[in-house]
């Protein structure tokens, strides 16, 4: 048992199907989670499973159930593939001690993975990952992974099936006035990319005038027609193209388990994540009035600042990935958290990254300006400023990221595309601050074999720049 390859990343631990993502690592996995609820005193406690559409995600599954039969451990299994968001809430509102999600959310079709979910139902402290990943190592010599076949563990009573749809869907309807939503008269096409959140808003808005179209919204754990199921540009095209044949006023892209959201305007524009932010915490600070602190991941921007001051909330920033977002936002009562990825979390719902409720309260945003969301970005603008965004991503061998990190803690850049450095961040990978409010990070992602570059600048001329700037730094 090859445990030590185990390492949960920004938001759990994922690998290529057969190579590494096998069926005694998924065990191994299962069993590390079990091991921490009974040393916790939780074994009382009972654990929601989960899972997305990916190839095997339901047998996966039920792997996991049997290690936790096999401890002893109750657990409530969704019948049918769900959202990470979805499978969050209802391990909330059925009093569950904790969750585990196999899913590998926007990565490529051939990776799968495993996610833990805390009593909150956000993603576990860093303090808890590594409690969980220390169990998972020992297996490697003790081999000690406790199992009961599925039918036992039935006939025992150790698990059973729950349809999570009802629960959050009737949550949902308490958070966003629905029945306005509806009336609105909008035409809205929406990409669930394949994936598990297909459905769930066309069961939202369904009903009245709004007409909704979904595209890609059948299962396929092939994911064709894209590099992955990641609600970015360049994965977007169908719903570009959708947009603008329907004349519609937003297209709305979900990852492949729904916790992120990707938007294309009306004139088929793709707006950035950072766009997207800002649009939200306007939404909550202008249009309802409501206040409190605003978290947001080190590379999201510099939008959520500038609103900060103007509306005089706090905001706080964290290291990328909602393992550190989670406990800012329970500690600080925020109103809403969110990341560079398109992922964000709302008070008055679970601490987790929601893509479908991100949706719904864009729309809403649209429907009580009477404005397309470019025009009410005008408006944030016009009140702090054009900002415009990019991200590069450039596949890498892991093998040699030490030389490029070794390579990066030598330069020492004092000008990136003509503009002086003032600060650097380590945080989280590398970002240079520079002298006028522009800023730009490299940072290997803590999920694929990327290497991430960013930057953000008044102009998209300079974001280019600074980009191509910042990779040369890297020397790939």
């Amino acid at each position: 048992m090859e445990t030590e390859n185990i390492h949960f990343g920004t938001d759990g631990w994922r690998g290529l199907i057969a190579a590494d993502y096998t069926f005694d690592n998924v065990r191994a996995c299962a069993q590390g989670v079990a091991d921490y609820h009974l040393d916790q005193g939780l074994e009382s406690g009972v654990i929601t499973v989960g899972f997305d559409t990916r190839f095997g995600s339901a047998e996966f599954a039920d792997a996991v159930i049997e290690v936790l039969a096999g401890n002893g451990l109750k657990s409530l299994r969704c019948m049918v593939p769900a959202p990470t968001p979805v499978v969050g809430y209802n391990l909330v509102t059925r009093g569950a001690a904790g969750g585990i999600m196999i899913t590998a959310s926007h990565n490529p079709a051939q990776w799968n993975g495993f996610k833990y979910r805390t009593s909150s139902g956000g993603s576990g402290p860093p303090e808890v990952i590594s409690a969980i990943e220390e169990r998972i190592h020992v297996l490697k010599h003790s081999g000690d992974v406790r199992r009961v076949h599925l039918d036992e563990a039935k006939r025992l009573g150790l698990f059973s099936d729950i349809d999570p749809a009802p629960t959050y869907l009737s949550h949902i309807a308490n958070l966003v006035d629905l029945d306005v939503l509806r009336a609105a008269d909008y035409k809205i096409v929406i990409d669930p990319m394949y994936g598990a959140g297909a459905g769930y808003l066309n069961k939202c808005l369904d009903g009245g005038l709004t007409e909704i179209h979904e595209i890609r919204g059948t299962v396929n754990p092939s994911f064709p027609g894209m590099q992955n199921p990641e609600p970015i540009e360049q994965n977007l095209g169908p719903l570009q193209e959708a947009v603008l044949g329907s004349k519609a006023l937003i297209g709305i892209g979900l990852d492949g388990d729904a916790d992120r959201v990707g938007v294309i305007d009306s004139t088929g524009t793709y707006l950035t994540t950072l766009q997207v932010y800002a649009l939200l915490v306007y939404y909550f600070l202008e249009v309802r009035k409501l206040r409190g602190p605003i978290i947001k991941s080190l590379t999201l921007g510099n939008m959520a600042w500038r609103l900060g001051e103007l509306y005089n909330v706090p905001v706080h920033e964290t290291g990328v990935g909602f393992k550190y977002i989670v406990p800012v936002m329970l500690g600080t009562d925020a109103l809403m958290g969110g990341e560079e990825s398109g992922g964000h979390a709302f008070k008055g719902h679970i601490p987790e990254r929601d893509g479908i409720l991100s949706a719904l309260y864009l729309l809403d945003l649209m429907v009580r300006k009477g404005k397309t969301l470019s025009e009410i970005l005008e408006e944030i603008y016009s009140l702090i400023g054009s900002h415009h965004y990019g991200r590069s991503d450039v596949a890498i061998d892991a093998s040699i990221r030490p030389e490029v990190e070794a390579r990066l803690r030598k330069r020492h850049p004092t000008v990136l595309a003509g503009i002086p450095v003032i600060g650097v961040d380590v945080t989280d990978g590398i970002r240079y601050r520079l002298k006028s409010g522009e800023w730009s990070a490299i940072r290997f992602s803590g999920t694929e074999h990327l290497l991430r570059i960013y930057g953000e600048a008044p102009s998209h001329e300079q974001v280019e720049e600074l980009l191509l700037a910042t990779r040369a730094l890297t020397g790939v």
